[in-house]
């Protein structure tokens, strides 16, 4: 078969691998969508897990059943999946304890294009497969069904670290569109003001669409005095960060009250440390929390949310701005995530 690799650090291409085999409780499946990610640019660009070589990428998929293994009872070959982009163990230690994602280890859950070849290519293989699939609701657009892989379950995931409850007063650092779905939870948990810090126009309109009150353009000055103006200089209850840099975290210190809660689920590609301002921290004693964490993975969390684009509650269809057919246009997808233009927010590659 052939996939899209990461060759090397700095380094991609087209290459041909073997089919990958199925295990007892696994399955292979065929994409039917695919979508890039920023982790992919930090992946092959910025080394953010270390030197690849011939790595298939990529971890957004919907996909088509095309072998189980002989212990899979739920699965046959045929059906249509979504596919969770963090595939755990689920019979592991760290699954009992609750922290499924860090099966094998911190951030093992993430196999793919980390430990094993991702899904940009003819077929892949998904461990665990009872565990880890989903069927596709009948009708579901594909690049809704797409985004319930890693953007909708990353973006809710933000929400959940930073515990909004209703009425709290959130902000959403960053509106790509894992930021825009962590708008789009905040509203459904109950917050009362939303304010969502991004510059591009498209994102923004978007944000106002899903949920957002205010806009906190970043271009227009500090985003800490904005934010302590719109709050009469009170600060927030609940931050969730889905973008920015390893300076982000000053940032949302600063902005936060006393006894708020920082969610993080931005991918902190490079640098060594995080930084912390001292006093704005209470001195270390300011009861300012920040919980980062990678998102759940997992048949049931993908079902979960699936019901909600059923119901209309979420629409994460929106996301797509940008529409390819044909596994030979996942470069092209992956370079728009890398390039960013202004009118982007997320590519979809649809197989035929």
């Amino acid at each position: 078969m052939k996939g899209f690799a990461m060759l090397k650090i700095g380094e991609t291409g087209w290459i041909t691998k073997d089919v990958p085999a199925c295990g007892p409780m696994d399955a292979i499946c065929k994409p039917l969508a695919l979508a890039p990610c920023t982790s992919d640019v930090h992946t092959v660009w910025a080394g953010a897990i270390g030197d690849r070589h011939n790595m298939i990428l990529g971890h957004e998929a919907v996909g088509e059943v095309v072998e189980v293994g002989s212990l899979v009872k739920d699965f046959k070959v045929g059906d249509k999946v979504l596919v969770s982009a963090i595939t755990p163990d689920w019979n592991s230690l760290e699954a009992q304890g609750g922290y499924a994602m860090h099966s094998g280890g911190m951030l093992s859950g993430w196999k793919f294009s980390n430990f094993k070849d991702g899904v940009f290519g003819e077929f892949f293989h998904v461990n665990d497969a009872d565990g880890n699939l989903a069927l596709l609701p009948d009708g579901m657009d594909l690049g809704a069904a797409c985004m319930i892989s890693d953007m909708v379950p990353t973006g809710f995931h933000g929400v959940e670290l930073a515990d909004v409850q209703f009425g709290d007063n959130v902000a959403v650092i960053g509106i790509g569109p894992v930021g825009l779905m962590s708008v789009a939870a905040a509203a459904i948990r109950g917050a009362a003001n939303i304010y969502a810090v991004g510059s591009r126009k498209n994102c923004a309109d978007l944000a106002r669409e899903f949920g957002a009150t205010d806009i906190i353009n970043y271009r227009e000055g500090d985003i800490v005095e904005q934010i302590m103006e719109k709050t009469h200089g009170a600060g927030v209850d609940r931050i969730v960060v889905a973008g920015g840099d390893n300076d982000t975290f000053d940032q949302a210190i600063r902005m936060l009250k006393p006894g708020g809660k920082i969610g993080n689920v931005n991918y902190l590609g490079e640098g060594d440390y995080v930084k912390i301002p001292r006093a704005e921290w209470g001195c270390g004693m300011g009861h300012k929390q920040i919980v980062g964490g990678l998102m759940p993975g997992g048949r049931l969390r993908s079902e979960k949310l699936a019901r909600l684009v059923e119901t209309n509650r979420i629409h994460p269809e929106k996301l797509i701005t940008h529409r390819f057919t044909g596994l030979e246009h996942v470069e092209e997808a992956l370079m728009l995530m890398k390039n960013k233009p202004a009118d982007l927010i997320k590519p979809l590659v649809v197989i035929e």
